[in-house]
């Protein structure tokens, strides 16, 4: 994941996270960097280029982004006829991850997309395929030393955190003493002290708000409905709940649904379909979700493959791929719902 420190390049619609700006590049070959007749680079992204494998490694698919981030991998590199996709079987333990790594370092693949169960656990085996020749994608949960990877692409915690507080912010901006709980992540996790951040600091615009309770669960439907249970008891009377993530979110509102609330608004986080059919519904406190885009593993895989042919993003000057992408968190409500249902993960 992301930290606010280090450099990050920011791209400001949705459409951009989805890979759209991806999709069409130039060489880095001097003499095949041809310009059209009105000086704009020529541009072949989607035309065949030489044939290369990428490798891809990821966590176990134990959490419903998180099978997407595989689908969506394996669906964008099938739209390339000479990209041969490599993917692990996934694994939240850390030393059978680094062994899968290596194992691909091994079959001499062209480029590495990682998404690592632990970005500081992983960075050394990332290093380990940078001094092997082969280039490293490193996918959300960000290495600790930036030399373990040619670029980065992920999504913007504390831009997740922000996006939520100035929504419920303008919600509530009119009430007098308002009130909001949190239902957070794991809080042993970067992502997790991000969003919250991101949350409290767009807070502090809206004077008359004040966040009174928060939980942390832990990314299940068990966990969410536990643990907002534990809220609904312990605040008889708020306005709105921001809840970090749809998954934990499904049990968030089996338990507001059993105790009989629906005195305040809520805000999910990650993009799930099931957050969004609810918010089109439009007949629960479910009013919004705010988007953490599993796209990112098709991008980076479009990333991988021009890293792989020696190409880079049309629409820049630089004949390179960027450093690194972070992808822009979008409220989706009920006025552009329908925009954004087809993103939506199961």
């Amino acid at each position: 994941m992301p930290e606010t420190s280090r450099r990050r390049l920011l791209f400001g619609t949705a459409a951009l996270s989805a890979g759209a700006f991806l999709t069409a590049c130039t060489s880095n070959e001097p003499a095949a960097a041809e310009t059209s007749a009105n000086n704009e680079p020529a541009t072949d992204g989607d035309k065949p280029g030489k044939a290369i494998t990428i490798g891809f490694a990821g966590p176990q698919a134990d959490h419903g982004w998180l099978n997407a981030i595989n689908e969506q991998a394996k669906a964008r590199a099938k739209k390339y006829s000479e990209v041969t996709l490599d993917i692990t079987e996934g694994s939240n333990d850390i030393a059978a991850q680094i062994g899968q790594v290596e194992t691909l370092i091994n079959k001499k693949v062209d480029v590495l997309v990682i998404l690592p169960a632990d970005g500081k656990a992983l960075t050394q085996v990332g290093l380990k395929a940078m001094r092997a020749g082969i280039p490293v994608i490193n996918l959300d949960r960000i290495f600790s030393n930036p030399q373990a990877y040619r670029a980065y692409i992920g999504g913007d915690n504390y831009g997740m955190g922000v996006s939520a507080g100035n929504y419920i912010g303008q919600r509530l901006k009119d009430k007098k003493d308002a009130k909001v709980i949190e239902l957070a992540g794991i809080d042993g996790l970067e992502l997790t002290q991000q969003r919250t951040k991101g949350f409290d600091d767009a807070l502090k615009n809206y004077p008359n708000i004040k966040k009174v309770a928060r939980q942390a669960a832990d990314f299940t439907v068990e966990s969410g409905q536990a643990k907002m249970a534990q809220l609904l008891q312990a605040q008889s009377s708020f306005d709105a709940l921001w809840n970090h993530d749809d998954d934990q979110g499904v049990g968030a509102l089996r338990a507001i649904q059993q105790a009989g609330r629906d005195d305040f608004l809520m805000v999910g986080g990650a993009g799930a379909k099931s957050a969004m059919d609810a918010i089109k519904a439009d007949n629960s406190v479910l009013k919004a979700t705010v988007l953490y885009p599993p796209t990112m593993a098709a991008s980076a895989i479009d990333l991988a493959r021009f890293l792989g042919q020696t190409k880079g993003v049309s629409g820049l000057a630089e004949l390179e791929i960027p450093a690194s992408v972070t992808l822009y968190s979008a409220v989706v409500d009920k006025d552009n719902v329908d925009q954004y249902l087809p993103t939506g993960f199961r």
